[in-house]
């Protein structure tokens, strides 16, 4: 038994290409709403190893002290206060502030970053400025800068390390603060000790460094975002040849339809006699060609059916409570010919639940796997049609269960697509046009519904829909 479970009420795909404003290629607010947040997350995860110091210290300072690490009694607190209460003032910026002049992502990611800059040359001073690599962290933020802002933000916010970085190296030569008991650094290591000569030289170097990081990075930034442009006006190129596609395709089936349905009204004409008496022979040719035309003609059917579907709006003043069981009863009487024609038993145990959706397209949706599921059963079969409805969350499921012919495993994840279908379909009914199913995968888009698909060859294919928020 192969499982598939397909969803199509989720954002659109479009939507993950970085949009990009103007000649600055800057991330648009959607993209950077996006990283802020991934931004907090990894805050919270510096805060909680700041936190996790603290407790070592607390419960085993001695042999924080063997590896060589001096506690300072307030700094990493009053650090971890800082951070938390702005991670709580930028979640909640995020959640409840609308854009305006006063605000928006970019001015939420300005104050993280010089809030950040701001605790790490604290945390630069305290840990070793220039006897251990901590400085060496200014590098992610001016990678991130080059990431979410334009060129020249980012190069803002690189001037602004190297001021910060500098600020701290001449403070501490100058004296204004001590350096003789800073974290992971030898008490031997005081100002005293340290040239101002080699002080010099490590904050020029550094800060070269620093600007060459924010040069190589915002290149590479500048480059990427340019493909982005590229395939994002590719991308909506072809979707507008996919629109004239569709167009043309509409208008030479409604050019077809007509044709179609005059020689389906010819042959019943000379069916019924009025044209003269025909041959046996001849009437056999006519119900091969009425056959073929009506297949045809629902073809032609199912394509401006899809197409109608394609440009349905999910417009809220569409959405009407549904009684489902009330548009399966109605699915059940349009098949009932061709369930008696193939001596299918329905069995129908569905309970009533109510459901805030399109009521034409729920029945499309629901007719169209009825009828696959008779269609594809053998004759003298049953198909069993349930629901469970789960009250206390909510929601319910419909299952559509055949004995029919399943579907191969390999083809399983290509059902919903348009003008697929499988070679086993294919022989067991000819007139198959592949569109069936893309039709319910519309209206399921259209509907914020999900299906699970199980299916087994030559045992049968079971249908589940899923109905959350039920009323």
């Amino acid at each position: 038994m192969t499982t598939s479970k397909f969803s199509w009420h989720e954002p659109k795909e479009q939507a993950a290409l970085p949009g990009i404003k103007g000649s600055k290629l800057k991330l648009s607010d959607e993209i950077l709403v996006s990283n802020i947040r991934w931004f907090i997350i990894f805050r919270w995860g510096v805060i909680g190893c700041l936190v996790l110091l603290e407790a070592l210290a607390f419960l085993v300072p001695d042999t924080l002290i063997e590896f060589g690490f001096i506690e300072h009694p307030y700094w990493p607190i009053a650090i971890i206060l800082i951070l938390s209460a702005a991670n709580f003032g930028y979640i909640y910026a995020l959640n409840h502030c609308e854009s305006s002049k006063f605000y928006s992502p970019t001015i939420n990611l300005w104050a993280q970053i010089i809030i950040d800059l701001l605790c790490l040359s604290v945390v630069v001073h305290y840990v070793g400025s220039t006897d251990t690599p901590a400085s060496f962290f200014y590098v992610l933020h001016i990678a991130l800068a080059c990431i979410f802002f334009s060129t020249l933000e980012s190069l803002m916010v690189t001037v602004l390390v190297c001021a910060m970085y500098t600020i701290v190296l001449l403070l501490e030569s100058t004296g204004v603060i001590s350096t003789s008991s800073t974290l992971l650094a030898s008490p031997n290591l005081s100002t005293e000790n340290k040239s101002l000569h080699n002080i010099m030289l490590w904050m020029i170097a550094l800060d070269i460094l620093f600007i060459i990081v924010w040069y190589v990075v915002s290149r590479l930034s500048i480059v990427v975002r340019t493909h982005e442009h590229h395939l994002l006006d590719a991308y909506k190129q072809i979707n507008q040849v996919q629109e004239e596609k569709d167009q043309y395709a509409v208008l030479m089936t409604h050019q077809l339809k007509s044709p179609l349905d005059a020689i389906r009204s010819k042959i019943n004409l000379i069916n019924a006699g009025y044209c003269g008496e025909s041959s046996p022979e001849t009437k056999e040719t006519l119900k091969k060609i009425d056959r073929r035309a009506k297949s045809m003609s629902g073809l032609i059917l199912d394509l401006l059916r899809l197409q109608r579907l394609k440009e349905t709006c999910l417009d809220t003043a569409d959405l009407k409570p549904t009684d489902i069981k009330e548009i399966i009863q109605r699915c059940i009487e349009k098949l009932n010919p061709v369930t008696n024609s193939r001596q299918i038993t329905l069995n129908v145990s569905v309970d009533h639940f109510v459901y805030l959706g399109i009521p034409d397209q729920l029945e499309i949706l629901l007719e169209n796997i009825i009828s696959n599921a008779i269609t594809y059963s053998h004759n003298g079969s049953s198909v069993e049609i349930t629901s469970h409805v789960d009250k206390a969350n909510s929601c319910a499921s419909l299952t559509i269960t055949d004995h029919g012919i399943g579907i191969a495993s390999k083809d399983l994840p290509n059902i919903f697509n348009e003008y697929f279908y499988s070679p086993r379909a294919a022989l067991h009914n000819k007139a198959s046009s592949g569109i069936g199913l893309s039709i319910v995968k519309i209206a399921c888009e259209n509907n914020k519904l999900q299906i699970k698909v199980d299916s087994e060859p030559n045992s049968g294919t079971s249908f589940t829909i899923t109905f959350e928020k039920i009323q």
